[in-house]
């Protein structure tokens, strides 16, 4: 990794506070504070900013909605208006924003409205949680301040936690590089009929961007040369998640639903692994990057005040409820796991991998997941996470390697959890997956090295939204793969998005993909198309 001049206010700020104690969290807090200017304490000491005074459309990157529960939905957007700039546009001063939900995109019908206040100390975002609302209704959502209103969003309330509903819908979303290629899956996606979308890591890229977008090839402007180098302060993440979300196709995809979102590398540093970097930095060195890049994510996501962070930490992990037919337990395989073994890549398996003391999850997630499960009367359970669940060969012979970033690189952790489900008395599990930029559907088997094992569960792994480039229908690995993993039974390296719909008898999977994103305007197809049955797991083609 290359540091910047830039890099200098985080080796004043870790001086400042104190190798020691900067490796706590009120110590990290405090070394973040200090490096970016930010009170210690207290989030209201700037001026009011009259909004009258903002002259250029302060909504451009638009609106989201997220987290969705029976009775509340979390409204969410970032007062911008030249979101290339540091500030954005807009002088470090408060700034009063007007919301309103409604029963009709019109709103002629509303329900609730209120006023936020955007902070500078939180770049302006705005996160509101409308609560008393009734269960499982569409409601649409707007945002004003000055002369301003937002587009116009739509979302949804969850079903009461024991209502028999009959169906569910869902995407499950992943790796979308801005240089890679044009977000043209979202267009698609905001037009599909699915109640929620999952995002499962990615969503954004820490990697330098070029003043014509890499794949992109703008020809009608260029980019700042600031984004052109990889992102390390709180500055750097906050302009970058400016970038991304200025396309049109990722802001009409989150108008159109509520995004439920967790994280997975990229979006702080590659690989990084609880509070070891990818590369050769000092740990408070990278503890006070992942500080600037947990707090961006907040700012820039719709979620909930609990998941707002402290300094490097950030609690992601939770669940949801959809009526009597799905419970989602959202993790987080990143800030909690051991280092990668053997150095991380593709490695053969051996003691340091299949250590039964390492673990992906964290003890305390662990125990969350499974005390969990053995509370749930959900028809299915679904897991979104990050990382390839399933065991992976690489090649059909005894020379095999394993991914050491994935489940496979901490066999005892996955063993863990699949014993945990057993004994929990879970029958429909499923696993949502992201970050290998491709599409896969794996049953889940009790001994991944015994293909006639009992198929406990499925997983559906959603292919990238840009990550990769164009891609093919069947890339080089795919006949080692496919003969390598007989519980293997899709695997295709188009760009897209997966819809899943659950229901109270099967479960069926849709592999939704793209021609091209190098490209603008490709049109969608469905590359493949799976059930799996209530009692009888395993995936069969529809």
């Amino acid at each position: 990794m290359t540091y910047s001049s830039h890099q200098q206010e985080m080796r004043d700020a870790v001086r400042h506070v104190g190798r020691r104690r900067f490796l706590t969290v009120t110590g990290a807090a405090a070394a973040l504070a200090f490096s970016v200017g930010l009170p210690a304490a207290g989030t209201a000491s700037a001026a009011e900013l009259d909004a009258m005074r903002i002259s250029d459309d302060p909504f451009t990157l638009g609106i989201a909605s997220g987290d969705p529960l029976p009775g509340s939905v979390l409204l969410w957007t970032r007062l911008a208006p030249r979101p290339y700039e540091p500030g954005s546009g807009l002088p470090r001063a408060r700034v009063q924003v007007r919301w309103e939900l409604a029963r009709d995109e019109r709103f002629s019908r509303i329900v609730r409205r209120g006023t936020a206040t955007a902070h500078p100390e939180f770049d302006h975002s705005v996160h509101v949680e409308v609560k008393g609302l009734e269960a499982d209704r569409v409601f649409y959502y707007r945002f004003r301040t000055g002369a301003w209103t937002s587009p116009v969003g739509r979302t949804r309330t969850a079903p009461a936690r024991g209502a028999r509903n009959s169906t569910l819908s869902l995407a499950a979303v992943s790796c979308q590089a801005y240089h890679d290629g044009y977000f043209t899956a979202y267009k698609h996606l905001a037009r599909e009929d699915v109640d929620v979308v999952f995002h499962l890591g990615d969503y954004l890229y820490e990697y330098a961007v070029d003043a014509t977008g890499g794949a992109r090839h703008h020809t009608g402007h260029t980019l700042p040369a600031h984004f052109d180098k990889e992102t390390v302060t709180l500055e750097d993440y906050r302009l970058r998640y400016g970038l991304y979300k200025s396309d049109p196709d990722l802001r009409a995809a989150h108008a159109a639903h509520p995004f439920v979102v967790t994280w997975d590398d990229h979006e702080t540093e590659n690989n990084y692994a609880g509070d070891t970097p990818e590369n050769d930095v000092p740990p408070e060195e990278f503890l006070l990057r992942r500080a600037a890049a947990y707090r961006a994510y907040w700012e820039n996501q719709p979620l909930r005040t609990p998941q707002r962070p402290t300094g490097p930490d950030m609690k992601l992990y939770r669940r949801l409820h959809f009526g009597a037919l799905a419970q989602f337990d959202i993790l987080d395989t990143r800030q909690y796991r051991s280092d990668q073994a053997y150095g991380d890549g593709w490695q053969k398996p051996g003691p340091e991998s299949e250590d039964p003391s390492r673990t992906l999850t964290g003890a305390a997630q662990e125990r969350w997941l499974l005390s969990g499960w053995h509370a749930s009367r959900a028809t299915w359970n679904v897991v979104p996470q990050q990382v390839t669940f399933a065991q992976r060969r690489d090649v059909p012979t005894d020379a095999f390697k394993l991914s050491m970033d994935a489940w496979d690189g901490y066999p005892a952790s996955r063993d863990r959890v699949l014993r945990g489900a057993e004994a929990a008395g879970i029958h429909n599990l499923m696993v949502l997956t992201g970050d290998v930029h491709v599409g896969y559907g794996f049953d889940l088997k009790k001994d991944f090295d015994d293909p006639s094992s009992r198929t406990v569960g499925t997983e559906i792994v959603a292919t990238s939204i840009t990550s990769g480039k164009d891609g093919s229908d069947r890339p080089g690995s795919w006949n080692n793969q496919m003969r390598a993993n007989p519980h293997m039974k899709f695997f295709n390296g188009r760009r897209g998005y997966a819809v899943i719909t659950l229901g109270r008898e099967r479960a069926r999977a849709d592999y939704r993909t793209v021609s091209a994103v190098t490209t603008p305007g490709a049109p969608v197809a469905t590359a493949g198309s799976f059930v799996t049955e209530v009692g009888n797991q395993g995936l069969t083609p529809a």
